[in-house]
């Protein structure tokens, strides 16, 4: 089974998109936090800066990542938490033997800190795997046959969890099965036609796998 991690695995977007969205409207690009998520939930860092900067150049986007950075990193240090029923979902896989592996649109720095801070990280040691190893982040499948290639296993034979519409296109370009998660930001009816089979908490999906 292949995680998302931001959203999926921790709760790191809730944290996240005010912010952004702050910061931008400071900086004078007027944004909700709802817009933050349909524009780049889901995609690569690079991809959001390079968006930011065409609207704001490059001093402003410079200065929106030290803003955003500093202050999302004091939110993960206070309030940062694993998304609910992810431990015992967890756990449920490893008593069943089905392998697990992490793929984030997110940097190996960014997936040590939250899954870290979340006591997530040791049970994915090894398996994690960063859009920063591909040429194209998602909604592209690179980053998801990148790691059923690393773990061995066919794609069609992988499950993918997501909680973005462009993960969900991402690994239903990859030829995998893909699960939304509708209880995170993205609403049910967005995921589903991306072409997610949708579930609303953590526990619906261990009932679904048994």
């Amino acid at each position: 089974m292949v995680f998302d991690c931001d959203g999926v695995l921790v709760d790191t977007e809730r944290l996240t998109v005010g912010v952004e969205a702050r910061v931008l409207t400071s900086l004078g690009w007027p944004m909700t936090a709802a817009e933050v998520v349909t524009r780049w939930m889901g995609r690569t860092s690079a991809a959001q800066l390079a968006d930011v900067e065409a609207h704001l150049g490059p001093e402003l986007t410079r200065r929106f990542d030290e803003l955003v950075s500093e202050e999302v990193r004091a939110a993960f240090d206070r309030e940062l938490t694993a998304v609910d029923g992810v431990p015992d979902l967890l756990d449920e896989l490893d008593a069943a033997g089905v392998p697990t592996c992490v793929a984030s649109s997110g940097t190996h720095d960014r997936m040590r800190l939250t899954l870290g801070l979340t006591g997530l990280y040791e049970r994915f040691v090894g398996r994690i795997f960063s859009a920063t190893e591909v040429t194209h982040g998602k909604p592209a499948p690179d980053l998801f046959l990148h790691a059923a290639a690393r773990m061995g296993v066919d794609p069609a034979d992988c499950v993918v969890v997501e909680d973005s519409v462009y993960g969900v296109r991402a690994g239903v370009a990859a030829g995998m099965t893909v699960h939304g998660y509708a209880g995170g930001l993205t609403a049910e009816p967005e995921l589903a036609a991306a072409g997610a089979r949708t579930f609303g908490r953590m526990a619906e999906l261990v009932d679904r796998l048994r």
